[in-house]
């Protein structure tokens, strides 16, 4: 399998595997600031090279978290963040903006927290309803020109959104859920990123984790963990739900390996060209998922997987 990809219209390579940033700042429980710390550095020596942020995880916190771990290291990794979620000063969510003066504030704001003077790849979290792709992509070009920013990105658009904004500058990736239980970019946007050129990051690639088998009922996520307030995580969708571990329950014991690399590998599989960021603040974790490089899906084992997976999932993404 490919480890290795070039990010949308750029010369760089990144590894097919990347590092969700989110959950070490908020959303997932608990965390700690040292043993993300540790997990960040440990990443790079396992030879990944592609982080995913975003200013609103820990309204600005995450940001600074990994310009604190990657000071003085930024030659080896490509960073992706991303602005339009705002937050208050407690963490309230105050809407999506994507007005050209604001997407400048946030973009400065994105450096400063990170102490770079340069974004690899600033993508649109999501689009303000409010306003056109070709101006936000017009006011992101703007960016680039400056120096501030390489690359552009996109985040949970459809297809057309994201043709519209790549006649304005070239996107070189898009960014939107997608694993075994959401499936819903099969339909057009991987025929579109092809034709285009454009990178395919699949973020929550583990299904938030609930692919990997650890999640058998809502007891076992802390009181304050996000995922509770998602309909997919209902005791009615988990018992559901918990079809989609069986799919891959049984190719894992074939293989002797875990259900998460089953997960990532079989994302991988579907196309060459897609990258994937799975988030953990856990080293264990980190290795185990690179593990499924090593992890060969035949199409045997692929047809397996498509006749045991459920038709649908239960609940919806948010």
């Amino acid at each position: 399998m490919n480890q290795k990809t070039i990010l949308g219209h750029s010369t760089i390579q990144v590894n097919r595997i990347g590092l969700g940033c989110m959950g070490m700042s908020e959303f997932y429980g608990s965390f700690d600031e040292a043993e993300s710390i540790n997990t960040l550095h440990k990443a790079i020596d396992l030879g990944v090279n592609f982080f995913d942020t975003a200013d609103m995880y820990g309204w600005g916190a995450n940001e600074r978290l990994l310009g604190k771990a990657f000071k003085g290291r930024w030659d080896d990794l490509i960073l992706a963040t991303k602005f339009a979620v705002m937050r208050g000063p407690n963490g309230e969510f105050l809407g999506l903006n994507g007005k050209p003066e604001y997407i400048r504030q946030a973009c400065e704001q994105s450096l400063q927290n990170l102490e770079v003077d340069t974004i690899d790849l600033y993508y649109m979290h999501r689009q303000d309803p409010k306003v056109e792709i070709e101006e936000i992509v017009g006011a992101m070009s703007d960016l680039v020109k400056q120096g501030k920013v390489k690359y552009l990105g996109l985040s949970e658009v459809n297809a057309e959104t994201l043709r519209r904004a790549h006649a304005v500058h070239p996107i070189s990736a898009l960014q939107t859920e997608y694993s075994l239980w959401s499936r819903e970019p099969e339909k057009e946007l991987f025929d579109v990123c092809k034709e285009l050129g454009i990178t395919f990051v699949a973020y929550s690639p583990l299904g938030r984790g609930f692919l990997t088998g650890a999640i058998k009922s809502r007891a076992d996520l802390e009181t304050n963990d996000w995922r509770l307030t998602l309909p997919r995580f209902t005791d009615e969708a988990i018992n559901e739900n918990l079809k989609f571990v069986d799919a891959i329950e049984q190719i894992a014991q074939s293989k002797g390996v875990s259900k998460a690399q089953v997960a990532l590998a079989w994302v991988l599989s579907q196309n060459d060209e897609i990258i994937t960021i799975p988030g953990t603040r856990k080293i264990f974790r980190l290795e185990e998922n690179l593990g499924a490089f090593q992890v060969e899906l035949t199409k045997t084992d692929l047809d397996i997987i498509q006749k045991s997976m459920p038709s649908e999932t239960i609940g919806n993404r948010y």
